[in-house]
């Protein structure tokens, strides 16, 4: 690889402006925008999502109905031993959780996996455990307390 590959650029084309006569670059009788039609006009703008009067896309879906639309979809959310070596606290429950951003705040459940090491000493509350990340915050010197 030469000096030459490395060099940036140092000129830089105008850019063309659209309208301002034959001699702009980009003028003169139409400007561009070909001849008749909306988008030959001012303000001849359709939305993105316009599919040229076929029935739109968000129409042809069906929709979910009810107020459980608004939930996520997987209702438990999944919390790794490498999660809680990031978190500042010892106390692991459903709050705590929340509040380290370790899961999102509308879960209203957590389980915590067996993947990745756990380095300290953690107590568990309130939070679904594996039979695998039991074990590992056990050796680790922690505890684990089961939701009833």
């Amino acid at each position: 690889m030469s000096l030459l590959d490395r060099l940036s650029s140092t000129s830089r084309r105008p850019a063309k402006r659209v309208g301002r006569g034959t001699g702009s670059g980009k003028g003169g009788h139409t400007a561009g925008r070909g001849s008749k039609g909306q988008r030959s006009r001012t303000g001849g703008k359709r939305p993105l999502w316009f599919e040229g009067g076929q029935l739109p896309l968000t129409k042809r879906l069906p929709l979910l109905r009810g107020k459980g639309r608004f939930k996520v979809v997987r209702p438990t959310a999944e919390v790794t031993l490498t999660d809680l070596n990031t978190m500042r606290s010892d106390w692991v429950t459903l709050e705590t959780l929340k509040l380290e951003k370790v899961i999102d705040h509308r879960f209203n459940k957590a389980k915590i996996i067996k993947s990745g090491q756990l380095s300290r000493p953690v107590r568990i509350e309130g939070v679904a455990v594996s039979a695998g990340a039991a074990a590992q915050i056990e050796q680790a010197g922690g505890s684990v307390v089961t939701p009833e």
